[in-house]
């Protein structure tokens, strides 16, 4: 079966939860978060969770497994925290809970933000992996580069995605 046939086949109407990690910005404030939201119902999709979270390794994997046990999203997208400050924690707090990861989202989002911000984009540590039947996907809280990675990367794929983690 071909890449059409497989698209075909995609998952719609998904459920998707953003999580914004972020010790300054408030929900209201959270232009990355709102971008987020606004490109999966662009896409068909429903917000069924929005929460802005201080950047905590606890913190955010409490909340990641509380938002997989209580709303069961489809996609899980986190913003904000994965770049290489001290206080950078994303990955560090979700990796461990990958069943499996999803290696080529770093990979592909380093290169397309590479193709827009030079070698700046080696600060990024882009990451997916999939947690019981949630993918989830975390990208650096810039509103650009979460644009970036719904649009050309997340949003293109994610119903293709889901139905190959859901067969069998």
């Amino acid at each position: 079966m071909g890449i059409r046939e497989h698209r075909q086949n995609a998952l719609k109407d998904l459920h998707i939860g953003i999580i914004t990690l972020s010790s300054s910005r408030t929900l209201k404030e959270d232009g990355s978060g709102h971008r987020i939201a606004e490109l999966a119902e662009k896409n068909g999709h429903h917000v069924i969770l929005h929460t802005v979270i201080p950047d905590h390794a606890e913190t955010i994997g409490r909340t990641v497994k509380k938002a997989i046990a209580e709303h069961a999203p489809h996609a899980l997208l986190l913003n904000g925290g994965t770049g290489i400050s001290p206080a950078d924690l994303t990955i560090e707090a979700v990796r461990p809970l990958f069943q499996k990861e999803l290696t080529a989202f770093g990979t592909l989002f380093a290169m397309l933000s590479y193709e827009e911000i030079g070698p700046a984009a080696i600060l990024s540590r882009a990451c997916a992996g999939i947690i019981g039947n949630t993918v989830l996907f975390c990208m650096p809280g810039s509103r650009k580069a979460c644009t970036l990675a719904c649009e050309k990367l997340i949003f293109p794929e994610l119903g293709h995605l889901l139905a190959h983690m859901h067969k069998g």
